[in-house]
């Protein structure tokens, strides 16, 4: 909670105070030569004058694309990387643009029964919007839209075609807010051509052209268009995934396969905590959904955060199956030192098979700057007359930077606690849930990232609801006692005289006592 322990915002600055600063002036050189960049692109002919008057026109677009930035996603601004693509994508969108009209222009031609000013609708603008969307957000999105729309209306001199482009781009952005499949792109791509077909037949109306077949060639170029979105989209999007180090949700969803090499040696060498990351996968996402941020990400970056206990994961309760435990034998210190240590090896195996940087950004601040109470008690009451640097049982942190971190920290913390419930009654959960909420929030763990106390109240409703889901009750298997895992002969012969149907029991029955004795 950056400089808001009340749950509070900083107040926002009048608009006035937005649309220019001071600091924008060392700026101004990049965004004039990006100008002169699109201006380029929209040239027809060598005309000095179109030329200057294009460079103005985006220079004043890009303006306003970069004040929304500015205002709304301000964290772009510090990526160099992300800044170099939105400027990359605007000029490669006209490029694209410019090169299938000629090509279009020509095949018209070529063929002879098209009409060769129908060519236009068969541009894919709305790819642009489209990869915007997937590789930044959909309000980006929107003012991209807007400024190519109104850049391409210039280029073609067509007052109502920034009108088609502009619905298209929007149209491709919608459709690709929550992409979790690749398919989702061809889908994207027929509600574009789906739109490009009415408003093509609107303009056509508009402007009094009602030719069949001008109409005709209309509706298969703006077909065409849609076609090319989804091909252009494919093709581009895991290119620039690779090249820029973006994570999307199509790459998040790949990353949640449980057979994924990392996933699978977790299950295998950490059976404990690979099941405590599944709930707290399941935590996360229930309260990412309530607080408005990415709930792919959420799951997913839970399924990772404790990675790191791979290498050492006897030494971690969860893992050790009633086994004695190997604390037994080490100090405190060396103790706190190898339980802090998995964020640093989680880290290194992240970067080792090279998962997204936001994702290793979480296993680092999972578990903040937080004391390891339980050593450090334990250092104090061994050592009575010199109590302990807390300095040496902490984390080494960061504290949690993002909302999903903070919820990683959260989830981790509530899942882990609510095993030691002898009977986990929905009121016990609750109190547990908000008694460790607190304890991180009064900690101060939760200070640099953006959640409100609004936001607090509500990841305590999800992570109670889904931790009462999971502890529910069930009635007793009448003939069989669980309590010693004794089942006596006679319930056994019993069994024998029951149709097969009914064999079930004693398995089910033996299941949900391991279950309770996990």
């Amino acid at each position: 909670m950056k400089n808001m322990k009340n749950g509070t915002q900083k107040d926002r600055k009048p608009l006035s105070l937005f649309l220019f600063a001071p600091a924008d002036v060392k700026r101004l050189p990049s965004l004039f030569l990006l100008a002169l960049a699109v201006s380029s692109t929209l040239m027809v002919d060598l005309n000095a004058a179109r030329f200057i008057g294009g460079a103005l026109i985006a220079a004043v677009l890009l303006f306003i694309l970069y004040r929304d930035i500015m205002r709304y996603k301000p964290s772009y601004i510090h990526n160099y990387h992300m800044l170099l693509l939105l400027g990359l994508m605007i000029v490669s969108t006209l490029v694209i643009g410019r090169v299938f009209d000629y090509l279009l222009q020509n095949l018209s031609r070529g063929i002879g029964s098209i009409a060769v000013d129908t060519a236009v609708y068969g541009i894919p603008i709305a790819a642009g919007a489209m990869l915007v969307t997937l590789l930044f957000d959909f309000h980006t999105a929107i003012t991209f839209s807007f400024a190519i729309s109104l850049l391409t209306g210039y280029w073609l001199s067509d007052p109502l075609y920034p009108l088609y482009t502009f619905v298209g781009s929007l149209t491709a952005a919608f459709s690709v807010i929550r992409c979790k499949k690749r398919s989702a792109l061809l889908r994207g791509g027929f509600y574009v051509a789906g739109i490009n077909v009415l408003i093509a037949l609107i303009i056509l109306v508009t402007k009094g052209d009602l030719e069949l077949g001008k109409m005709l060639s209309s509706v298969v170029f703006a077909v065409f268009a849609g076609v090319s979105v989804t091909a252009l989209v494919s093709v581009l999007l895991p290119i620039l995934e690779y090249v820029f180090k973006i994570t999307t949700d199509i790459s998040l969803l790949e990353l949640l396969d449980l057979n994924q090499p990392l996933m699978k040696t977790l299950m295998i060498t950490a059976p404990g905590t690979y099941h405590h990351s599944v709930i707290v996968g399941s935590l996360v996402e229930a309260a990412a959904e309530a607080v408005g941020v990415n709930p792919l990400m959420g799951r997913v970056s839970s399924y990772y955060h404790d990675i790191g206990k791979i290498k050492m994961a006897e030494y971690f309760v969860e893992n050790q199956g009633g086994a004695p435990s190997k604390h037994d034998k080490l100090t405190p210190h060396m103790s706190s030192m190898i339980i802090a240590n998995h964020v640093k090896e989680g880290v290194e195996l992240a970067r080792q098979y090279k998962l997204p940087p936001v994702i290793i950004d979480i296993i680092k601040q999972h578990h903040g700057s937080a004391l390891i109470t339980y050593f450090y008690q334990k250092a104090k009451e061994q050592d009575q007359e010199r109590i302990s640097n807390m300095e040496d049982y902490k984390y080494p942190g960061p504290k949690p930077q993002t909302r999903v971190a903070a919820l990683v920290m959260m989830a981790d913390a509530v899942e882990a606690s609510s095993r030691v419930l002898t009977d986990p009654t929905p009121a016990r959960i609750s109190a547990l849930v908000d008694k460790i909420i607190n304890h991180i929030f009064l900690d101060g763990q939760l200070d640099e990232c953006e959640l409100t106390l609004k936001d607090i109240s509500e990841i305590k409703k999800r992570f109670i609801y889904i931790l009462t889901g999971i502890f529910h009750r069930r009635i007793d298997y009448p003939g069989f006692d669980f309590g010693d895992g004794d089942i006596s002969k006679e319930s056994a012969k019993g069994e024998k005289a029951k149709p097969a149907e009914d064999k079930k029991g004693p398995r089910q029955g033996a299941a949900i006592a391991r279950s309770f004795a996990h």
